[in-house]
């Protein structure tokens, strides 16, 4: 599943094409996607003029006047702008037409989503979408620091991975960032939320927004179908220090990354350099 940082690179490279643009236009080529797309993405979103392309954790939004489309990419979905007479591929199941603007000919925001586990669902103007009401912060912003961090995790049994990669603590975390980001702190995933002190955490958010910054400028890391808005790949998985090692040489110290699975998830760190 696309993380944090293909999502946001999917709205930088969405947003110079589709800001401005107004929608002449929805087709769907079936009704639902993980879940069934609600009648206002054809009856109200035709007409309106796209102010804004946003992110909130993992979703994108078009944001209109009548209200705002949202979008989840799901395991494979990718959304592309491509010239209106682009001939329909299998699983395009979405396209949001948009008229011309400028030199620009018209233009579709075409969803194409193999697995059907993305979403197309509405949000009215001045309501938050349920999927979006109970989302922590997002962790570029200024809401975001180890000062948060060690405040709510006070009395925390659970392993600090898992607090890391609950939407509720903070949005966008997910199992590599997470990985990644423990092991640029030295952090031992395994080590209870609650007994991290104050100065690791803010390590920690350190590492964290400095690793997603940097795989958002590289593209992300490109997992599973996802490709950026133009196709091409993104390079950051290459670079990856833990997640997916497991076994190989640790790059500090050189012995085995361990393995294991914590909450469900795949996690791999050094245990001579993380506790």
């Amino acid at each position: 599943m696309p993380e944090l940082p293909e999502v946001e690179t999917t709205r930088r490279g969405l947003a110079p094409h589709v800001e401005g643009r107004r929608v002449s236009g929805v087709v769907l080529r079936r009704p639902d996607l993980r879940w069934p797309i609600p009648y206002e993405v054809v009856s109200l979103l035709p007409g309106q003029r796209v102010e804004a392309v946003r992110r909130r954790a993992k979703y994108l939004l078009l944001d209109t006047a009548a209200g705002s489309a949202l979008l989840h990419l799901g395991m494979s979905g990718s959304l592309r702008v491509l010239p209106a007479d682009t001939p329909v591929r299998a699983h395009d199941h979405v396209d949001i037409a948009l008229d011309p603007i400028g030199r620009q000919g018209a233009r579709v925001l075409r969803f194409n989503d193999p697995r059907r586990f993305g979403c197309l669902l509405w949000q009215p103007p001045g309501q938050t979408h349920e999927l979006l009401a109970d989302l922590g912060p997002e962790p570029l912003s200024d809401r975001f620091d180890g000062d948060y961090l060690f405040t709510l995790s006070r009395g925390r049994s659970a392993p600090v991975k898992t607090f890391l990669m609950d939407q509720r603590v903070v949005v966008g975390v997910g199992n590599i960032y997470a990985a990644e980001a423990l092991f640029a702190s030295g952090i031992s995933p395994l080590r209870a939320a609650g007994k991290v002190s104050r100065e690791r955490y803010r390590r920690l958010a350190d590492e964290i927004r400095r690793i997603l910054g940097h795989a958002i400028e590289r593209g992300g890391t490109t997992l599973r179908d996802f490709l950026a808005p133009d196709g091409a790949p993104g390079y950051f998985e290459q670079e990856l220090s833990a997640y997916g090692r497991g076994g190989e040489p640790c790059p500090r110290c050189g012995r085995p990354l361990k393995q294991a699975a914590i909450g469900q998830r795949t996690t791999v760190w050094c245990g001579h350099c993380q506790k």
